[in-house]
């Protein structure tokens, strides 16, 4: 049986990804499996904009891919860019194997307020599940509670449900019968 691999990109708490995996496993139906090692971001830092640059971590990640892996997701504490954008919350190989999402602006002390672990948490599995979903070729939702609706800031993550709608779901399921 293939597996939803999940590796940690640099220092990432452990229960975080332990209180992630059954989440992960129970929207995709398939068992999630949290890797011992991390990988280092170093490679990816960019000092001119104190940024890691998603898109070269996700290529990194294609060789961690083995022959068991159903996908591979990426969990990191680190700023993510892309050159376009000033940040992202994560990127996926649209229809590839790999996602990454990072939970640096997904954290209430970012904006300056107080910490909240559970919407930390919330806003992490929301972000999975959704880049999760690029790597199954699905795009953004127009409906705003699915998890593959467009986020571009944390307001929008909070409005979104940690599912899939109707018709997201059945994009995965059906085509996976």
């Amino acid at each position: 049986m293939k597996l939803l691999h999940v590796v940690p990109i640099g220092d990432f708490p452990g229960e975080m990804l332990d209180n992630l995996a059954p989440i992960l496993a129970d929207t995709f139906r398939t068992p999630c499996e949290i890797l011992p090692c991390a990988m280092s971001p170093a490679f990816a830092f960019h000092g001119e904009r104190r940024q890691y640059h998603s898109s070269e971590i996700l290529y990194r990640m294609q060789d961690w891919v083995r022959p068991d892996t159903w996908r591979m997701l990426g969990v990191t504490a680190v700023d993510l860019y892309i050159p376009i954008l000033t940040f992202v919350f994560g990127e996926a190989q649209m229809g590839g194997p790999c996602a990454i999402v990072s939970a640096h602006r997904l954290r209430q002390e970012f904006y300056g307020l107080e910490q909240d672990s559970a919407l930390l948490h919330d806003r992490l599995a929301k972000e999975c599940i959704h880049e999760l979903g690029h790597t199954l070729d699905l795009s953004h939702c127009g409906d705003y509670r699915c998890a593959m609706a467009a986020s571009h800031a944390v307001e929008w993550i909070d409005l979104k449900e940690g599912t899939l709608c109707p018709d997201c779901e059945a994009r995965v399921f059906d085509s996976a019968m």
